[in-house]
């Protein structure tokens, strides 16, 4: 917020206790999203897209924003292909995706796009509710919990998933980042980009 862009942004958390209780749902049960789809829970230990998924409902009815980007450490399945460096980036948008890639490029924050295919919205499906929170299968698990998100991004909105598991949990042993410097010395003034 230092840099005060002349653009209206909100941040929003959508938070949840993980806590044991007689009255937490079970496999099998069917609960009520806010947008007003049925999700089957498949596994109760992907609870995130579904606080994700209501985080989504929330924030496009109470402010409307033109492009929602959320970032999450949802699965860390994605870190098989790209390790722990890079995030794994989902979008409904291709314009949005480059914009973000480039960033990520200048800031020495590497993103990857990973897709989301109707393989992976079949997969979703449940025969007893609108959406089941897991796949049918383990594999393309990010793909498929990204595909559940889709389902939540109203109308035209240009979205964006970060799949941010494998840097939030490198982030205590990251090296430090280059940075731009410019030399004092006279017979080296020019700009040299130098890890520190």
């Amino acid at each position: 917020m230092r840099l005060k862009p002349k653009k209206n942004v909100v941040f929003v958390a959508g938070l949840a206790d993980n806590a044991i209780d007689g009255a937490s749902y079970k496999p099998h049960d069917i609960i009520m999203s806010m947008k007003g789809l049925t999700v089957e829970i498949g596994n109760t230990d992907a609870e995130a897209r579904l606080v994700l998924s209501d985080t989504f409902t929330y924030v496009q009815k109470e402010f409307k924003p033109k492009k929602l980007i959320d970032l999450a450490t949802l699965k860390g399945s994605y870190m098989v292909a790209l390790g722990y460096d890079t995030a794994g980036l989902f979008s409904n948008d291709d314009d949005f995706s480059k914009q973000i890639e480039e960033s990520a490029k200048r800031s020495f924050e590497p993103v990857w796009r990973l897709p989301i295919n109707d393989e992976h919205r079949e997969v979703i499906t449940s025969p007893y509710a609108d959406l089941n929170n897991i796949g049918k299968y383990r594999y393309g698990g990010a793909s498929q919990a990204a595909a559940f998100l889709e389902r939540f991004v109203e109308g035209d909105t240009k979205w964006m998933h970060l799949d941010i598991a494998g840097p939030a949990m490198k982030a205590s042993a990251q090296k430090p980042g280059l940075r731009r410097h410019k030399l004092s010395d006279s017979s080296l003034n020019t700009d040299m980009t130098r890890s520190f």
